[in-house]
């Protein structure tokens, strides 16, 4: 189980799909898939915060808006790690939360499997 990120500058593009639209991936990341999961999955359900509807088997997608909301969540899930793989896990997380967050019309896709 992983959940992989990727930051798109616009409604995600997947050149798979035939269409006339642009790609819009901006980066993303695979480094900290399995890590990623166990932290969301500890989550408590059904709260205010954004992180916990990210689902570890399916994608999620946050826009702007939601991302600058789960950015408030990071210090709690900070104190929820238990090592220094955990805290670099959710300062990856932060950074693509930042990013999506200051960027127009910018997508996070949280790729679970």
């Amino acid at each position: 189980m992983g959940i992989d990120l990727q930051l798109h500058d616009g409604r995600p593009f997947w050149p798979s799909r035939r269409s006339k639209r642009r790609p819009t991936l901006i980066r993303q990341s695979h480094e900290h898939g399995e890590a990623l999961a166990q932290l969301i999955v500890k989550l408590p359900r059904n709260t205010s915060g954004k992180l916990w509807t990210v689902a570890p088997y399916n994608d999620t997608i946050f826009n702007e808006q939601e991302a600058e909301a789960a950015l408030r969540e990071i210090p709690g899930l900070l104190e929820c790690c238990t090592d220094d793989s955990q805290v670099e896990t959710v300062r990856d997380l932060a950074a693509y939360l930042e990013a999506c967050a200051a960027t127009p019309c910018s997508y996070l896709v949280f790729f679970g499997d």
